[in-house]
């Protein structure tokens, strides 16, 4: 894993993760659960470093049901999901804690929003440069590179809370 980048603390079995351990990705995302044969196996959390939880029953390796939840608090539902529909557009921390006087309008569910450099595009877990074609993180860490044939702005601009700063 020296290689990698990765860092497992937990039980192996002939060389590889079995029982329960603490697996770290290169990007900070951890997984703490159970293993088997060196493949998540049982149940486990996936934690991400905005704050978001993958909490999820895994076997050899695969999602067999999971539950998110973001790091304000909102729990994804597959069926009756009524954040941010039609009806209500209120950010989840305004429906739990109320709108904002008039004239402190919330603009992203972060409040204050992140600052964003100057044409570049707000992604969630960071912001990405069109120019150098990376993800930064929020505190200026690299993230990662965007692939050569994604098309990552056409995609950020199909996302409904994408935010460009300087009209880009």
């Amino acid at each position: 894993m020296e290689f990698t980048g990765s860092r497992y603390n937990g039980e192996t079995q002939n060389g590889k993760m079995h029982g329960t351990g603490e697996y770290t990705f290169p990007t900070g995302t951890k997984y703490v659960g159970e293993w088997r044969d060196g493949m998540f196996h049982g149940k486990g959390v996936m934690h991400f470093p905005n704050g978001t939880q993958y909490e999820a029953i895994w076997e050899n390796g695969k999602v067999v049901e999971g539950t998110v939840t973001f790091a304000d608090g909102l729990r994804y539902q597959d069926d009756d999901w009524r954040y941010c529909d039609g009806h209500d557009r209120r950010f989840y921390t305004e429906r739990c804690s109320g709108l904002r006087p008039s004239g402190e309008s919330q603009l992203t569910e972060p409040h204050p929003p992140h600052a964003i450099p100057e044409g570049c595009y707000d992604c969630g877990e960071g912001f990405y440069d069109p120019r150098t074609r990376a993800v930064t993180s929020y505190e200026g860490g690299f993230l990662r590179n965007a692939g050569q044939t994604e098309n990552k702005e056409a995609w950020l601009h199909s996302k409904g809370d994408l935010r460009v700063v300087g009209g880009a």
